[in-house]
C-alpha cells in the first residue's frame, strides 16, 4: 500500500530515488506511464497487469475507450530499481509531465504518482480549496 507525499530530485540521467518504504513493493518490477493531470503513474508490475487487462477489454468501438487505452498503454515503460533504489524515467514521460528537477512522489494506495513539484503545489492548492465541494459530490455518489 502506497500512502504519503515525498520530495525527491531528478538527477542528470533522469533517475529518481523511490522512497525506501516503497522499494519492496516494486522489487519484482514496475511500470511507469502517462498519468492524468500531467502526472506520471508508477505501478508495481502486478497492479499494472490488472489495469492493463481492464484497458485491453475496453470497447474498441468507443473513441474515448481507445484514447484512454492509448494514453496509458502506448506510453508505458517497464522500469527496474537500481541498487540505490532509483528508477529511470524516460525522457518522453518527463516531457509529458513537464518535470524539471524537483519531483513529488505521492502514494495513492495501488500506485505512485510522480509530479513536477510546482505543478503538484498548484494542483494541491486547487483541490484543497475545493475540498468541501468534492466531499459533497462524493456523498451524492454514496461514498
Amino acid at each position: 500500500m502506497f500512502i504519503g507525499e515525498y520530495k525527491h530530485s531528478l538527477d542528470d540521467k533522469g533517475r529518481i530515488a523511490i522512497p525506501s518504504k516503497f522499494r519492496k513493493a516494486l522489487a519484482k518490477g514496475a511500470v511507469v506511464t502517462r498519468g492524468l493531470d500531467t502526472s506520471l503513474f508508477l505501478f508495481p508490475k502486478e497492479e499494472w497487469d490488472k489495469l492493463a487487462q481492464k484497458l485491453a477489454s475496453l470497447p474498441l468501438g468507443q473513441s474515448n475507450s481507445r484514447a484512454f487505452a492509448r494514453l496509458m498503454l502506448a506510453g508505458a515503460m517497464d522500469v527496474a530499481l537500481d541498487k540505490q533504489g532509483r528508477v529511470v524515467l524516460p525522457e518522453y514521460l518527463r516531457a509529458y509531465a513537464v518535470m524539471k528537477k524537483n519531483v513529488v512522489i505521492a502514494g495513492l494506495f495501488t500506485r505512485l504518482e510522480l509530479w513536477d513539484e510546482a505543478k503538484w503545489e498548484t494542483y494541491k492548492k486547487k483541490v484543497e480549496g475545493d475540498a468541501n465541494a468534492v466531499a459533497e459530490k462524493l456523498g451524492e455518489l454514496g461514498f
